[in-house]
Protein backbone atom coordinates (compact mmCIF):
# COMPACT_ATOMS: atom_id res chain seq x y z
CA UNK A 1 0.00 0.00 0.00
CA UNK A 2 3.02 2.31 0.29
CA UNK A 3 2.67 3.58 -3.27
CA UNK A 4 -0.95 4.62 -2.83
CA UNK A 5 -1.30 5.55 0.83
CA UNK A 6 -4.20 7.72 1.82
CA UNK A 7 -3.40 11.14 3.22
CA UNK A 8 -4.84 14.59 3.75
CA UNK A 9 -8.30 15.93 4.58
CA UNK A 10 -11.27 13.56 4.29
CA UNK A 11 -14.55 15.23 5.31
CA UNK A 12 -17.09 12.94 6.95
CA UNK A 13 -20.09 13.65 4.74
CA UNK A 14 -23.55 14.25 6.13
CA UNK A 15 -26.39 12.14 4.77
CA UNK A 16 -29.17 14.44 3.51
CA UNK A 17 -32.45 12.52 3.81
CA UNK A 18 -35.83 13.87 2.73
CA UNK A 19 -38.99 13.56 4.83
CA UNK A 20 -40.08 10.58 2.71
CA UNK A 21 -36.86 8.73 3.58
CA UNK A 22 -35.13 9.12 0.22
CA UNK A 23 -31.58 10.43 -0.03
CA UNK A 24 -31.46 13.95 -1.45
CA UNK A 25 -29.05 13.21 -4.27
CA UNK A 26 -28.90 16.76 -5.61
CA UNK A 27 -27.83 18.23 -2.27
CA UNK A 28 -25.24 15.50 -1.70
CA UNK A 29 -23.79 15.95 -5.19
CA UNK A 30 -23.52 19.70 -4.69
CA UNK A 31 -21.75 19.19 -1.36
CA UNK A 32 -19.30 16.72 -2.90
CA UNK A 33 -18.58 19.07 -5.82
CA UNK A 34 -17.91 22.01 -3.51
CA UNK A 35 -15.67 19.97 -1.21
CA UNK A 36 -13.61 18.72 -4.14
CA UNK A 37 -13.35 22.27 -5.48
CA UNK A 38 -12.08 23.35 -2.05
CA UNK A 39 -9.19 20.90 -2.42
CA UNK A 40 -10.04 18.06 -0.06
CA UNK A 41 -8.05 14.88 -0.60
CA UNK A 42 -10.97 12.44 -0.35
CA UNK A 43 -14.56 11.94 0.73
CA UNK A 44 -15.88 9.70 3.50
CA UNK A 45 -19.58 8.84 3.39
CA UNK A 46 -21.15 6.95 6.30
CA UNK A 47 -18.85 8.10 9.05
CA UNK A 48 -20.31 9.20 12.40
CA UNK A 49 -21.42 12.53 10.94
CA UNK A 50 -23.14 10.57 8.18
CA UNK A 51 -25.49 8.99 10.75
CA UNK A 52 -24.68 5.45 9.61
CA UNK A 53 -26.32 4.05 12.75
CA UNK A 54 -29.64 5.67 11.83
CA UNK A 55 -29.84 4.85 8.12
CA UNK A 56 -31.43 1.85 6.45
CA UNK A 57 -29.37 -0.44 4.23
CA UNK A 58 -30.96 1.13 1.16
CA UNK A 59 -30.18 4.66 2.36
CA UNK A 60 -26.57 3.75 3.14
CA UNK A 61 -26.13 2.21 -0.29
CA UNK A 62 -27.65 5.27 -1.97
CA UNK A 63 -25.31 7.61 -0.08
CA UNK A 64 -22.26 5.64 -1.21
CA UNK A 65 -23.48 5.36 -4.79
CA UNK A 66 -24.17 9.09 -5.08
CA UNK A 67 -20.81 9.99 -3.54
CA UNK A 68 -18.87 7.68 -5.87
CA UNK A 69 -20.62 9.07 -8.93
CA UNK A 70 -20.12 12.66 -7.77
CA UNK A 71 -16.42 12.12 -7.10
CA UNK A 72 -15.99 10.58 -10.56
CA UNK A 73 -12.50 9.38 -9.75
CA UNK A 74 -11.16 12.83 -8.85
CA UNK A 75 -10.60 11.95 -5.20
CA UNK A 76 -10.84 8.61 -3.38
CA UNK A 77 -14.12 7.70 -1.70
CA UNK A 78 -13.67 5.76 1.55
CA UNK A 79 -17.06 4.29 2.41
CA UNK A 80 -18.06 3.49 5.96
CA UNK A 81 -18.99 -0.11 6.82
CA UNK A 82 -20.61 -0.72 10.20
CA UNK A 83 -22.35 -3.80 11.52
CA UNK A 84 -22.75 -6.06 14.53
CA UNK A 85 -21.99 -9.24 12.58
CA UNK A 86 -19.14 -10.25 10.31
CA UNK A 87 -21.54 -11.47 7.62
CA UNK A 88 -23.32 -8.11 7.40
CA UNK A 89 -20.06 -6.13 7.41
CA UNK A 90 -18.55 -8.30 4.67
CA UNK A 91 -21.65 -7.93 2.52
CA UNK A 92 -21.60 -4.14 2.91
CA UNK A 93 -17.91 -3.98 2.01
CA UNK A 94 -18.44 -6.08 -1.11
CA UNK A 95 -21.45 -3.99 -2.14
CA UNK A 96 -19.57 -0.71 -1.78
CA UNK A 97 -16.59 -2.11 -3.66
CA UNK A 98 -18.91 -3.02 -6.52
CA UNK A 99 -20.33 0.50 -6.45
CA UNK A 100 -16.81 1.84 -7.05
CA UNK A 101 -15.65 2.87 -3.57
CA UNK A 102 -11.89 3.30 -3.39
CA UNK A 103 -11.56 2.12 0.19
CA UNK A 104 -13.46 1.04 3.29
CA UNK A 105 -13.74 2.77 6.65
CA UNK A 106 -14.38 -0.16 8.98
CA UNK A 107 -16.48 0.43 12.09
CA UNK A 108 -17.58 -2.16 14.63
CA UNK A 109 -20.97 -1.93 16.28
CA UNK A 110 -21.61 -4.11 19.32
CA UNK A 111 -24.39 -4.59 21.84
CA UNK A 112 -22.53 -7.14 23.95
CA UNK A 113 -18.80 -6.68 24.59
CA UNK A 114 -16.55 -8.56 22.16
CA UNK A 115 -13.16 -10.07 23.00
CA UNK A 116 -9.98 -8.95 21.22
CA UNK A 117 -10.07 -12.15 19.17
CA UNK A 118 -13.58 -11.33 17.99
CA UNK A 119 -12.66 -7.72 17.23
CA UNK A 120 -9.64 -8.79 15.18
CA UNK A 121 -11.71 -11.40 13.34
CA UNK A 122 -14.33 -8.77 12.44
CA UNK A 123 -11.90 -6.27 10.91
CA UNK A 124 -9.78 -8.93 9.24
CA UNK A 125 -12.86 -10.41 7.57
CA UNK A 126 -13.71 -7.01 6.07
CA UNK A 127 -10.16 -6.58 4.77
CA UNK A 128 -10.11 -10.12 3.35
CA UNK A 129 -13.42 -9.53 1.54
CA UNK A 130 -12.21 -6.66 -0.66
CA UNK A 131 -9.12 -5.73 -2.66
CA UNK A 132 -9.28 -2.18 -1.31
CA UNK A 133 -7.43 -0.20 1.36
CA UNK A 134 -9.15 -0.47 4.72
CA UNK A 135 -9.09 2.22 7.40
CA UNK A 136 -9.90 1.11 10.94
CA UNK A 137 -12.17 3.44 12.89
CA UNK A 138 -12.27 3.44 16.65
CA UNK A 139 -14.41 5.76 18.76
CA UNK A 140 -14.38 4.54 22.37
CA UNK A 141 -16.88 7.20 23.47
CA UNK A 142 -19.62 5.52 21.44
CA UNK A 143 -18.50 1.92 21.00
CA UNK A 144 -19.15 -1.06 23.23
CA UNK A 145 -15.98 -2.87 22.12
CA UNK A 146 -12.87 -0.81 21.42
CA UNK A 147 -9.84 -1.56 19.32
CA UNK A 148 -7.10 -2.18 21.87
CA UNK A 149 -3.42 -1.57 21.10
CA UNK A 150 -2.70 -5.34 20.92
CA UNK A 151 -5.61 -5.78 18.48
CA UNK A 152 -4.39 -2.88 16.33
CA UNK A 153 -0.90 -4.38 16.34
CA UNK A 154 -2.30 -7.64 14.93
CA UNK A 155 -4.45 -5.91 12.33
CA UNK A 156 -1.56 -3.74 11.14
CA UNK A 157 -0.04 -6.92 9.69
CA UNK A 158 -3.00 -7.40 7.32
CA UNK A 159 -1.70 -6.12 3.95
CA UNK A 160 -4.60 -3.89 2.96
CA UNK A 161 -5.34 -2.45 6.40
CA UNK A 162 -3.47 0.77 5.80
CA UNK A 163 -4.60 3.29 8.40
CA UNK A 164 -6.59 3.99 11.55
CA UNK A 165 -8.78 6.91 12.48
CA UNK A 166 -8.78 7.17 16.26
CA UNK A 167 -11.36 9.34 18.05
CA UNK A 168 -10.30 8.50 21.59
CA UNK A 169 -9.52 12.07 22.79
CA UNK A 170 -6.14 10.65 23.87
CA UNK A 171 -3.33 11.90 21.65
CA UNK A 172 -0.84 9.83 23.60
CA UNK A 173 -2.72 6.74 22.41
CA UNK A 174 -1.84 7.75 18.83
CA UNK A 175 1.84 7.65 19.73
CA UNK A 176 1.28 4.25 21.32
CA UNK A 177 -0.30 3.00 18.09
CA UNK A 178 2.60 4.35 16.03
CA UNK A 179 5.13 2.75 18.36
CA UNK A 180 3.30 -0.58 18.57
CA UNK A 181 2.91 -0.91 14.80
CA UNK A 182 6.36 0.52 13.93
CA UNK A 183 5.01 2.45 10.95
CA UNK A 184 2.89 -0.45 9.73
CA UNK A 185 -0.30 1.59 9.88
CA UNK A 186 -0.90 5.28 9.19
CA UNK A 187 -2.79 7.44 11.70
CA UNK A 188 -5.55 9.92 10.88
CA UNK A 189 -6.69 12.48 13.41
CA UNK A 190 -10.33 12.82 14.42
CA UNK A 191 -12.07 16.02 15.49
CA UNK A 192 -11.48 14.87 19.07
CA UNK A 193 -7.78 15.58 18.58
CA UNK A 194 -5.92 18.74 17.53
CA UNK A 195 -5.17 17.94 13.87
CA UNK A 196 -1.98 20.01 13.69
CA UNK A 197 -0.64 18.26 16.80
CA UNK A 198 -1.38 14.87 15.25
CA UNK A 199 0.44 15.92 12.08
CA UNK A 200 3.42 17.01 14.19
CA UNK A 201 3.78 13.56 15.78
CA UNK A 202 3.51 11.73 12.46
CA UNK A 203 -0.16 11.68 11.45
CA UNK A 204 -1.09 11.69 7.77
CA UNK A 205 -4.21 13.88 7.93
CA UNK A 206 -7.67 13.89 9.43
CA UNK A 207 -11.07 12.38 8.80
CA UNK A 208 -13.66 14.52 10.48
CA UNK A 209 -17.09 16.11 10.25
CA UNK A 210 -15.94 19.73 10.70
CA UNK A 211 -13.99 19.51 7.43
CA UNK A 212 -17.40 19.48 5.69
CA UNK A 213 -18.00 23.10 6.70
CA UNK A 214 -14.43 24.44 6.76
CA UNK A 215 -12.85 22.47 3.87
CA UNK A 216 -10.71 25.24 2.42
CA UNK A 217 -9.33 26.15 5.85
CA UNK A 218 -8.75 22.49 6.68
CA UNK A 219 -6.75 21.96 3.49
CA UNK A 220 -4.75 25.11 4.21
CA UNK A 221 -3.93 23.79 7.68
CA UNK A 222 -2.82 20.46 6.22
CA UNK A 223 -0.61 22.20 3.66
CA UNK A 224 1.02 24.36 6.33
CA UNK A 225 1.79 21.27 8.41
CA UNK A 226 3.26 19.43 5.43
CA UNK A 227 5.46 22.48 4.69
CA UNK A 228 6.69 22.47 8.32
CA UNK A 229 5.32 25.99 8.79
CA UNK A 230 4.30 25.20 12.32
CA UNK A 231 3.92 28.77 13.61
CA UNK A 232 1.47 29.59 10.81
CA UNK A 233 -0.23 26.23 11.22
CA UNK A 234 -0.87 26.80 14.91
CA UNK A 235 -2.27 30.27 14.31
CA UNK A 236 -4.81 28.76 11.92
CA UNK A 237 -5.40 25.76 14.18
CA UNK A 238 -6.34 28.00 17.10
CA UNK A 239 -8.90 29.78 14.91
CA UNK A 240 -10.37 26.49 13.69
CA UNK A 241 -10.51 24.85 17.11
CA UNK A 242 -13.82 26.53 17.90
CA UNK A 243 -15.46 24.32 15.26
CA UNK A 244 -14.06 21.21 16.95
CA UNK A 245 -15.33 22.43 20.30
CA UNK A 246 -18.83 23.01 18.93
CA UNK A 247 -18.74 19.58 17.30
CA UNK A 248 -17.88 17.96 20.63
CA UNK A 249 -20.52 19.93 22.52
CA UNK A 250 -23.52 19.27 20.27
CA UNK A 251 -24.92 16.22 18.52
CA UNK A 252 -22.44 15.37 15.76
CA UNK A 253 -24.84 15.32 12.81
CA UNK A 254 -26.89 18.21 14.20
CA UNK A 255 -23.82 20.43 14.47
CA UNK A 256 -22.55 19.81 10.94
CA UNK A 257 -25.98 19.75 9.31
CA UNK A 258 -26.81 22.96 11.15
CA UNK A 259 -23.60 24.58 9.94
CA UNK A 260 -24.20 23.45 6.37
CA UNK A 261 -27.75 24.85 6.47
CA UNK A 262 -26.28 28.20 7.52
CA UNK A 263 -24.05 27.94 4.46
CA UNK A 264 -27.04 27.37 2.19
CA UNK A 265 -27.10 23.57 1.85
CA UNK A 266 -30.54 21.99 2.26
CA UNK A 267 -29.25 18.95 4.11
CA UNK A 268 -32.18 18.74 6.51
CA UNK A 269 -32.12 17.77 10.17
CA UNK A 270 -30.65 14.66 11.80
CA UNK A 271 -32.85 11.60 11.61
CA UNK A 272 -35.25 11.26 14.60
CA UNK A 273 -35.08 10.63 17.47
CA UNK A 274 -32.00 12.84 17.22
CA UNK A 275 -32.75 16.52 17.75
CA UNK A 276 -31.73 19.31 15.37
CA UNK A 277 -29.19 21.91 16.43
CA UNK A 278 -30.58 24.09 19.21
CA UNK A 279 -30.92 27.86 18.89
CA UNK A 280 -27.96 28.31 21.24
CA UNK A 281 -25.98 25.81 19.20
CA UNK A 282 -26.81 27.60 15.97
CA UNK A 283 -25.61 30.92 17.41
CA UNK A 284 -22.39 29.28 18.55
CA UNK A 285 -21.76 27.60 15.19
CA UNK A 286 -22.58 30.79 13.29
CA UNK A 287 -20.05 32.73 15.35
CA UNK A 288 -17.34 30.15 14.67
CA UNK A 289 -18.05 30.11 10.93
CA UNK A 290 -17.94 33.89 10.77
CA UNK A 291 -14.66 33.95 12.69
CA UNK A 292 -12.91 31.63 10.24
CA UNK A 293 -14.44 33.14 7.11
CA UNK A 294 -16.68 30.16 6.28
CA UNK A 295 -20.01 31.98 6.18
Amino acid sequence: MASARLHGVFPYLVSPVRANGSVDREVLVRLCEDLIAAGVHGLTPLGSTGEFAYLSAVQRRDVVEVTVKAAAGRVPVIAGVAATTIADAVQQAKDYARLGADGILAIMEAYFPISDDGVVAYFKAIADAVALPVVLYTNPNFQRSDLTIPAIKQLAKVPNICAIKDASNNTGRLLSIMNATDGGIDVFSASAHIPAAVMLIGGVGWMAGPACVVPRQSVELYDLCKANRWDDAMLLQRRLWGMNQAFAKHNLAACIKGALKLQGYGVGDPLPPQAPLSADGEREVRAVLEQVGAL
